[in-house]
C-alpha cells in the first residue's frame, strides 16, 4: 500500500533562478532565502527521504474544464518562460513519469465524480512552476508528475482532488512527495514601480492587508492549523491568493483537509516577490498518520 510520505507548500518564484551574483544584488547584498531555502530542504529532507515519484500541483499550469496529470512515460526538452525569456531561457529538462499512478489519479476522480484526465500528449507544455523546483529538488530517475490547476474549480473541488490523489497513491504500492507550486497573496506592484520592489523584505509585498493575511496563514500552517487556513478561505481570497490557492488547497485534501494536523517547518523567511508573498513550508508525516496532530 502506498503513502504521501512528506507534503510541501513551495515557492518557485523566478528569483530562485538567477545566478546567485545577481539574486544578491536584487536583495540588496544577502541572498534570498527563496533559494538558500530550497538548497536546506533538499539536504535536510529531500535527499534522505524514502520516496517513488513526485507529483507537483502546478498553480501555473491554469486548466479550464478538467484537471489533468501528466501521464507520460518522460518529458525532456528546453524550456524558455512565455512569461519571462529573459530570466528563464533554454533551461534544459528531463523528467521521467509514472504514467500508473497518473491513470490511478484520474480512475479515483471518475469514482468521485470529478473531472480528472490524464494525458500524454507529447506537445503538451511543462511550465516554471514544476522546473523550478525540479532545477533545485529533482533526483535523477526519479519521476515527476505535473497536476494541473483548474481555475473554475472552487475550494471543495479542490478538497476533493486532493482525496483522490490520496486515494490513487494508497492503492498503488507508491511512496509519494507532494509539491504545491505556490505563493501566497499574488498581486504585483505595477511595471513603472516593480523595480524598485524586487528586494525580499516583506515590507514590499503591495499592501500591508495582504501581508498580515499570508503570515496570518503561515501561523496557522505552523500551529497544523489546516482547518482554519481551509475555514477561513473566503476572507484569502480577497488578497488574491496565487491560483486561488488551488496548489495548497489540493495538497491540503490529500493529507485529511481540515483533519490534518501536521505542523508546518519553515524553510526560509517570508518574502517578498516584487508584490506576492512567498514562503517554503514542509510538512512531514506524523507518525501516528496524516490526520492526527495537534490538539486543537
Amino acid at each position: 500500500m502506498g503513502d504521501i510520505v512528506g507534503a510541501g507548500l513551495v515557492s518557485h518564484a523566478p528569483v530562485i533562478m538567477f545566478p546567485e551574483p545577481r539574486r544578491i544584488e536584487a536583495n540588496g547584498g544577502r541572498d534570498f532565502t527563496l533559494a538558500t531555502g530550497l538548497t536546506r530542504l533538499r539536504h535536510e529532507v529531500i535527499d534522505p527521504a524514502q520516496y517513488d515519484t513526485v507529483l507537483v500541483l502546478d498553480s501555473h499550469w491554469a486548466t479550464t474544464t478538467e484537471v489533468v496529470v501528466t501521464a507520460h512515460s518522460r518529458r525532456t526538452g528546453r524550456f524558455t518562460s512565455d512569461e519571462m525569456p529573459s530570466e528563464i531561457s533554454g533551461l534544459p529538462y528531463d523528467l521521467p513519469g509514472d504514467p500508473e499512478l497518473a491513470r490511478a489519479v484520474a480512475e479515483s476522480g471518475a469514482g468521485r465524480s470529478l473531472w480528472i484526465t490524464a494525458n500524454d500528449d507529447p506537445y503538451l507544455p511543462v511550465h516554471y512552476a514544476t522546473l523550478n523546483l525540479w532545477t533545485y529538488l529533482g533526483r535523477a530517475g526519479t519521476p515527476w508528475v505535473s497536476v494541473s490547476v483548474c481555475q473554475t474549480a472552487t475550494t471543495e473541488d479542490f478538497l476533493a482532488v486532493g482525496e483522490a490523489i490520496a486515494d490513487a497513491v494508497t492503492r498503488l504500492d507508491r511512496r509519494v512527495l507532494l509539491l504545491a507550486s505556490g505563493g501566497l497573496s499574488h498581486v504585483f506592484w505595477p511595471l513603472a514601480e516593480l523595480r524598485d520592489h524586487m528586494a525580499g523584505d516583506p515590507g514590499h509585498i503591495v499592501t500591508p492587508e495582504a501581508r498580515a493575511a499570508d503570515e496570518r496563514r503561515i501561523a496557522w500552517l505552523e500551529a497544523g492549523r489546516h482547518d482554519r487556513v481551509i475555514e477561513a478561505m473566503p476572507e484569502y481570497l480577497r488578497f488574491a491568493p496565487e491560483a486561488r490557492f488551488g496548489h495548497y488547497l489540493m495538497l491540503a485534501g490529500a493529507v485529511g483537509g481540515a483533519r490534518c494536523g501536521a505542523p508546518g517547518r519553515r524553510f526560509g523567511a517570508y518574502e517578498n516577490g516584487i508584490g506576492t508573498g512567498q514562503v517554503h513550508l514542509w510538512f512531514d508525516r506524523p507518525a501516528t498518520g496524516w490526520q492526527d496532530g495537534p490538539t486543537r
